[in-house]
């Protein structure tokens, strides 16, 4: 095969050692609140909603004409109906939320963007043409040709509305959440009744949440936390008659106390550091909640040799499962697979708490291993998951939509710093294909079954040691001849001999009948000497018994 028509491996990047986490969050509930304590947070809430929703739909009408002089404007109007802090607050989360929505504008003008030139690619081809694993190709009949070229129109006018919209400034913003207005109109499979539906939607659109203030005292004048645990909250000027504290503050009956970090939160409150804190009421259950959070410098990640020293543990995410494999400094598999299971069914909070126990017992596996770092790859389905890509595969587009990579990656950097160890990122190229032909068969036996994800944990583990992923030299061929090349190494340039060849103990052999006869060019060893002795000795007894 010619050099033009081999295959072309992309580019694998380098491993790297992902930074550790920048914020803070513990929550705590609320607990033995009266009456008049629920009364007074619905109303807080509610008041601030209203004028959190006011500003965010004043900000959205500015667009790209947002200032300096329309934030002072906006700010001021809130500050007459709450007050400065709380306005403060208001305008933050709603230049947030506005920024968020731009982002994700742009990722969906991307994604159009992908589709579009898969479409045109196909439609380009002749009917029933197959592509290759580089580029895809027709489409199988004349039926499908048209309904994908009708596809095609409907993105490109998609894509034209959006590439608009980003251009004018235009932003699409539901305070409450789409998912949830929209399951107004399917109460039956949301299994919720129009009451129901109605008290969620409510809470959803309070707004209960103030911004930290270094200096100020316990951190935070707004939602104030003592380092006792008492919460007081600053109230709206419409409000104020409520107050039963001074200067205009109600005081909770409930005491918080954060059982997670709680060390950490109260030095921070005893110096008078910024914490933030927000609010907000579990309909389902009917319980409060308060979520104190904080900013802290990056953690500084340590060099990527220190973080090899002690061998790796890769691990391989699949979207119902880690497959996990220790490997030493060199390389090699220790011990056996392991698995971790979570289910990703369910609530969003079912599901953020199947991934967070999956975690934890990886951590802990990785504790009683003594590494002191994982190997993940650095996986992103951002362009990977469209049905103009993949066709008709609609369960490998589910099975790649539901692996959470993101939730993954912030969660397994956040709670790996807590037990001192380092996240080293991968590049996926070829991890799963590699890993199952080098390593899939020869650590499989009768004891011990290997899948392609345990294969797919030792690539990953190897890469981010630095080792090649193969793991030994070819094989060598039928003849002598040279033309198919010599014979190469895995291992790169650099890396010592143990990945490469030994020579076989045969040759030694072979050196030595061919030197039988020849001159001695230097003195025999003393092993040599030795071992020359206990022949002639030998021999010598066994010509005296032939001649008795």
């Amino acid at each position: 095969m010619s050099e033009s028509k081999k295959k072309q491996l992309r580019t694998i990047d380098a491993p790297f050692v992902a930074p550790g986490p920048s914020g803070v969050a513990v929550r705590d509930r609320l607990r033995h609140l009266t009456d008049v304590d629920d009364t007074v947070l619905r109303l807080v809430g509610e008041h601030l909603g209203r004028l959190a929703s006011l500003d965010l739909k004043a900000r959205c009408a500015d667009g790209l004409d947002h200032n300096s002089d329309t934030w002072a404007a906006r700010k001021q109007g809130l500050t007459a109906q709450s007050s400065s802090r709380w306005a403060g607050s208001i305008t933050k989360a709603t230049h947030d939320q506005w920024a968020l929505s731009r982002r994700c504008r742009l990722a969906h003008i991307q994604g159009l963007e992908a589709g579009v030139r898969t479409l045109t690619h196909r439609l380009a081809q002749p009917i029933g043409h197959k592509g290759s694993k580089r580029a895809p190709g027709g489409y199988r009949s004349r039926g499908e040709w048209f309904h994908k070229s009708r596809r095609l129109t409907v993105l490109e006018h998609r894509l034209d509305v959006a590439r608009a919209e980003r251009e004018a400034g235009v932003v699409h913003v539901v305070r409450g959440g789409r998912r949830l207005i929209n399951s107004r109109h399917h109460l039956d499979a949301a299994r919720l009744t129009a009451g129901q539906w109605r008290e969620r939607w409510e809470a959803e659109r309070w707004f209960l949440a103030a911004d930290g203030e270094s200096g100020k005292r316990f951190g935070n004048e707004t939602i104030r936390v003592t380092p006792d645990g008492e919460v007081s909250i600053k109230l709206p000027a419409p409000l104020a008659e409520y107050a039963n504290a001074r200067n205009g503050r109600y005081v909770l009956a409930s005491r918080v106390v954060f059982a997670h970090r709680g060390q950490e939160w109260a030095d921070r409150v005893w110096a008078n550091r910024a914490v933030a804190y927000r609010i907000h009421l579990d309909v389902e259950r009917g319980r409060w909640y308060l979520t104190a959070s904080w900013t802290r410098p990056v953690v500084q990640t340590i060099p990527l040799d220190a973080a090899r020293a002690a061998g790796m543990v890769g691990v391989d995410t699949n979207a119902d499962h880690f497959a996990a494999y220790q490997l030493d400094v060199h390389g090699n598999p220790v011990g056996d697979p392991r698995r971790f299971f979570y289910d990703l069914s369910g609530s969003a909070d079912h599901r953020d708490a199947q991934v967070r126990h999956a975690i934890s017992q990886l951590l802990h596996w990785a504790d009683r291993c003594g590494v002191k770092a994982i190997g993940l790859e650095n996986l992103d389905f951002t362009a990977e998951k469209t049905r103009e890509k993949h066709g008709r595969n609609k369960r490998f587009r589910q099975l790649i939509s539901g692996i959470p990579t993101g939730k993954l990656k912030a969660r397994l950097v956040s709670m790996a710093s807590q037990h001192g160890l380092s996240i080293v990122a991968v590049d996926p190229a070829y991890t799963s294909m590699w890993g199952d032909q080098h390593w899939k068969k020869p650590l499989t036996s009768k004891r011990r079954k290997m899948s392609r994800h345990d294969a797919a944990s030792v690539a990953i583990g190897r890469r981010a040691l630095g080792h090649p992923i193969r793991r030994r030299a070819a094989p060598p061929h039928d003849d002598q001849s040279d033309r198919r090349g010599h014979r190469t190494a895995q291992a790169g340039p650099g890396a010592r001999g143990r990945e490469g060849t030994r020579p076989p103990v045969t040759e030694r052999a072979h050196d030595a009948r061919r030197r039988i006869g020849a001159q001695r060019t230097r003195e025999p060893s003393a092993s040599n000497t030795v071992r020359d002795a206990r022949t002639s000795r030998n021999w010598q007894q066994m010509s005296l018994l032939d001649t008795v």
